[in-house]
This record gives structure tokens, C-alpha cells and sequence, in this order.
């Protein structure tokens, strides 16, 4: 079973909740992930995303530099789980993320220990191999898009991501037309944390300066787009080769129409198996 575990899941990073948010931070930033297992005695007991500190920073009140604050105090504590034991792992986990809206599953053994980790993005990964021609990029992808430009500040593109709980903006040009995205990504690995006093709070900033600078000094006018016509598996498959987890949607003519994020791929997976039991009962069901 455990073989067939690691088959489906993303390594896990653990830490003790003794540990600190400077901790996290850098091994999100080391190992390129997004998120975080609490451990105590190899006993899942709670999850920290780069979002769940962002949100944490933004509103807390004390004076505490990252160093100094317990990562316990972001975590979030009512896991959703998975055995190792169970028959149809990622399905099954898709089902609990679409239902509990997370994005990821903790595995555990036949004791309650950490066996690993199904994420939104192997999910779309396994979706990619598995269902090609079975969706369109349009029968999933959101037309709720939440945009900005390249004059925004970071200040406000950081509190619009943070104000509406998205990893990502698109940004527009004077058309109305995508020329880029800029996400929670662009602010970690553009951080001047890393490199700074430990004692700043605002790790997700590139200096000191950061008040001045604009989405323009971060982003790159190069794209990766999608058309609502296009396969949806050929979406995920672009998502799982470019490590992006959500890709604007555009008509012929290049107009935003929407976005296709691995939310939406995770969706499609949980509903998938269930279109394929009722076209095989009902040859007409389209």
C-alpha cells in the first residue's frame, strides 16, 4: 500500500510546532512548495500554507520578529485525512477537497502516522495522464477573474490577493487583455527576506523601498495562456510542465474569458468517474 502512496503523492516537509515561521518560510522557499505538515512524534497535527502566513502577518498585532514566532500560531488544525489503506486514494481525496475546499489531503498509516501528502497539484498532474478529451478548458473554468495593472503597487496587489483568498491576480493591459499574472510565487521568490534582518514582518516584500515599487518591477510581459476550446487535460498537462497552478482563458481574439486553475482540475477529477458511470448506463447522456 505504502508503494502505492508514494506513487500518487508530493514528498512531505514536516516541522514541530515549536518551530518557528522563519523556519517554514525558508523551506518553502528551499524545496519549492507551498505548504507545511506539523508534526509531533510523526503524528499529523496541523498544515501551514505561504497563505495561511500571509493572512496570519497581515492581521496580527504584535511586534515579534518571524524568528520568534511559534509556526503553530498560523497552522491550521482540523486536518482532512486519508488512509493508506484506502482503496481509491486520489479520487477519494479530490472528493474531500472539492467538498472541505483545501488544497491537499494528509495520508496517514494504519496508526494515525504521517504517510504523505496529495496535493491540488498532483492531482492535476494524475489528471493530465489519465483524461484527455473528456473536458473542455470551458466546462470548468471560473469567469469570476479578479485583475490588476502593471501601475498597481505591490502593497495592493499583496492586499487584493490577501483580502479575496487567491493565489493569483491577472494582469491587464489598457484593453482589458491579460499580459500577465502575478502571484504569491512572484512575492516569495522575489522576497528581500531572505537576504535582509529577520526581524522585518514583511517577508513577502522585495526591500524597503517596496512602497514605491509597482506589479511592473515584478512581473514579465510573457504569458501562458489557455482557449476555452482547448482540452482540459492539455490545461492540467500545461500546469503540472510550467509548475503553475492557474492559467488565464481567452477567446480567439486573445479577450480574457477566464481562468482555469488547479481548483477547477481537482473538481473535474471528482466528478469525472461518475460521467463515465452514467454514459455507460445512459448512451445518450452527454
Amino acid at each position: 500500500m505504502m508503494s502505492k502512496v508514494r506513487q500518487f503523492t508530493s514528498p512531505v516537509i514536516t516541522l514541530e510546532p515549536e518551530d518557528t515561521i522563519n523556519d517554514a518560510l525558508f523551506l518553502m522557499q528551499k524545496n519549492d512548495i507551498k505548504r507545511i505538515v506539523i508534526v509531533r512524534n510523526g503524528f499529523p497535527i496541523g498544515i501551514v500554507t505561504e497563505r495561511d502566513i500571509g493572512r496570519f502577518l497581515e492581521y496580527d498585532k504584535t511586534t515579534k520578529a518571524l524568528d520568534k514566532m511559534p509556526i503553530q500560531n498560523t497552522m491550521a488544525r482540523n486536518l482532512v485525512t486519508i488512509s493508506s489503506e484506502d482503496e481509491d486514494i486520489v479520487t477519494q481525496s479530490a472528493i474531500r477537497m472539492v467538498t472541505f475546499q483545501i488544497s491537499s489531503v494528509i495520508v496517514i498509516d494504519s496508526e494515525g502516522k504521517l504517510a504523505g501528502i496529495l496535493t491540488k497539484s498532483d492531482l492535476t498532474r494524475i489528471f493530465a495522464g489519465l483524461y484527455g478529451r473528456v473536458y473542455k478548458v470551458a466546462d470548468y473554468m471560473s469567469k469570476k477573474i479578479i485583475t490588476c495593472r502593471k501601475t498597481d503597487s505591490l502593497l495592493f496587489a499583496l492586499d487584493m490577493l490577501n483580502k479575496n483568498k487567491i493565489s493569483r491576480l491577472i494582469v491587464t493591459d489598457n484593453e482589458g487583455k491579460p499580459v500577465s499574472v502575478i502571484t504569491y510565487d512572484t512575492f516569495l521568490r522575489n522576497s528581500g527576506f531572505f537576504k535582509a534582518d529577520k526581524s522585518t514582518r514583511d517577508y513577502l516584500l522585495p526591500s524597503t523601498n517596496a512602497k514605491e515599487m509597482k506589479v511592473g518591477n515584478l512581473i514579465k510581459d510573457e504569458l501562458l495562456i489557455v482557449e476555452t476550446e482547448d482540452d482540459l487535460a492539455t490545461a492540467a498537462k500545461l500546469m503540472t510542465d510550467y509548475k503553475v497552478s492557474g492559467i488565464p482563458v481567452v477567446d480567439s481574439k486573445g479577450s480574457l474569458e477566464g481562468i482555469i486553475s488547479s481548483t477547477d482540475i481537482v473538481k473535474a477529477y471528482s466528478e469525472v468517474e461518475t460521467h463515465f458511470r452514467l454514459i455507460k448506463k445512459d448512451s445518450h447522456f452527454d
